[in-house]
């Protein structure tokens, strides 16, 4: 289990990326157009407003590492999941 402040600072940052993604795209294809001022205006958005900075988490226990985009949750919680059962489609090889 992840610690509950980094889970909060990782909601925290995916809450700005959308809150200033139509700005960011605005600003990026003025800067591809060429205005050097748009530079400026893009650094003086948050950095936590940037995308690259959000973190995959698993949706179960926010744990950060290990992460399986396809299903949405870490490795570990994966196996437990799909030992069980719960997970529809995958089951436990055996040969």
């Amino acid at each position: 289990m992840a610690k509950k402040s980094m889970i909060a600072r990782d909601v925290k940052r995916a809450k700005l990326v959308d809150k200033f993604a139509e700005k960011r795209a605005e600003l990026k294809a003025r800067i591809k157009a060429g205005d050097v001022e748009a530079v400026a205006e893009l650094n003086k958005l948050p950095k936590n407003a940037s995308p690259v900075r959000k973190r995959n988490r698993c949706q179960i226990d926010g744990r950060p590492r290990g992460y399986m985009r396809e299903f949405g949750i870490s490795r570990i919680k994966f196996r437990q999941l799909a030992g069980a059962g719960l997970i529809p489609g995958v089951t436990k090889s055996s040969w």
